[in-house]
């Protein structure tokens, strides 16, 4: 998989229910940090190893975006994605607190192995059809997480637009576009579900 993945984008803060459920402050443009590829991880049904000693490790819902062609001014996100997936931005919370606080970049936090887990690609099937449906995280059979890209702070034009401007955006490059409230810590053994409408598209079991 990381063979195929150029760049990990991420969002921070793109919905207003999860920057109040964490105390932040909504922002007024695209909050973007970064993931290595090799935090890259598939989310195929069995177990996902995470680090155990660092503290609370909190699940991330998203949608993701694969970009299929170099970006130009004027493109459409419906001309420049070809494929999406949900995925998981898994978050270290104790030391994202503590970096947060000394003004330190955020890769300590997020950019850990298995990091960023990922559904199976599907063809996109454009941004007015992404919003008739809605993305959930399940954790051991419950929902803890639901979302619709409809309810971003930034919109999927905004995000490629302004990631392209700042720092480039091609083909191979994957968006993870941010996550809705309902965030919270996953502990061993918990078994994770990624659902989009009523598909289970990915799920995995956590070894912490």
């Amino acid at each position: 998989m990381t063979e195929a993945i150029r760049n990990i984008y991420c969002v921070g803060r793109n919905y207003r229910a999860h920057a109040a459920e964490l105390g932040n402050d909504v922002p007024d443009q695209p909050m973007i940090f970064t993931k290595p590829t090799h935090a890259l991880a598939a989310m195929q049904g069995g177990e996902l190893t995470l680090p155990a000693d660092q503290g609370e490790i909190h699940y991330e819902a998203e949608l993701v975006l694969h970009i299929a062609k170099p970006y130009t001014a004027g493109i459409q996100v419906d001309e420049l994605v070809d494929k999406y997936a949900l995925g998981i931005d898994f978050t270290l919370r104790d030391v994202q607190n503590v970096i947060k606080k000394k003004g330190q970049p955020w890769l300590p936090a997020k950019g850990f192995l298995n990091s960023a887990a990922i559904s199976a690609f599907r063809p996109f099937p454009g941004t007015a059809k992404l919003t008739e449906t809605n993305f959930q995280l399940r954790q051991n059979g419950g929902m803890v997480q639901n979302g619709n890209i409809s309810n971003m702070i930034f919109d999927l034009q905004t995000i490629v637009d302004y990631i392209a401007k700042h720092y480039g955006l091609g083909a191979g490059d994957i968006i993870y576009t941010g996550t809705p409230e309902g965030v919270g810590p996953v502990r061993d053994g918990d078994r994770l579900e990624l659902i989009w409408g009523e598909d289970v598209v990915a799920a995995a079991t956590i070894r912490a």
